[in-house]
């Protein structure tokens, strides 16, 4: 574990790159639209790949601390894509206008308001997948992986502190 450890950031740091290019190859090169929860999974990677470039950057931040931020940057993520996908599968409510439901008993102008909040694709739709996982599916056992890795070296760190 300690080669992972001293190469935990640059892991983190590629894993990172590699969703997010995965997301906008989708998106840009094969049309594949995302909806808003699509677009909110992708800020915690976003923010992962800034804060690893500062990392490696001259300014000296402690190991310890680029564990418990990544740690909350994929709690964060889970919590999106986790989300994401219980509105794929109907079991969790997603954000207003992130699904084609229309509240009929409205007056026109907020008929009228609801239809033109409503998003071109949809949160509760799966519009595409791999292996017959969606994209929320496989991006939620991604981050289980890496905060379950992060959270062993972080233990680690912290117990091996404790002992000196």
């Amino acid at each position: 574990m300690n080669k992972i450890d001293k190469s935990w950031p640059i892991i983190v740091l590629i894993i990172s790159l590699i969703a997010i290019l995965v997301a906008l190859t989708a998106e840009y090169l094969f049309n594949i639209l995302p909806c808003r929860m699509c677009l909110y999974q992708r800020y915690p990677y976003y923010f992962i790949i800034i804060f690893s470039l500062i990392y490696f950057s001259p300014i000296k931040i402690p190991l310890i601390l680029y564990y418990w931020i990544n740690t909350i940057s994929f709690v964060i993520g889970l919590f999106f894509s986790a989300w994401h996908v219980g509105i794929e599968q109907k079991i969790l409510p997603g954000l207003s206008g992130c699904s084609n439901i229309i509240n009929f008993s409205q007056s026109l102008t907020e008929l009228k308001e609801q239809i033109l909040n409503q998003n071109i694709v949809t949160c509760d739709e799966i519009t595409w997948s791999i292996f017959g996982l969606s994209a929320a599916t496989i991006n939620s056992i991604l981050l289980i992986f890496l905060l379950l890795i992060n959270t062993i070296l972080l233990g680690q760190h912290l117990f091996s502190k404790e002992k000196n």
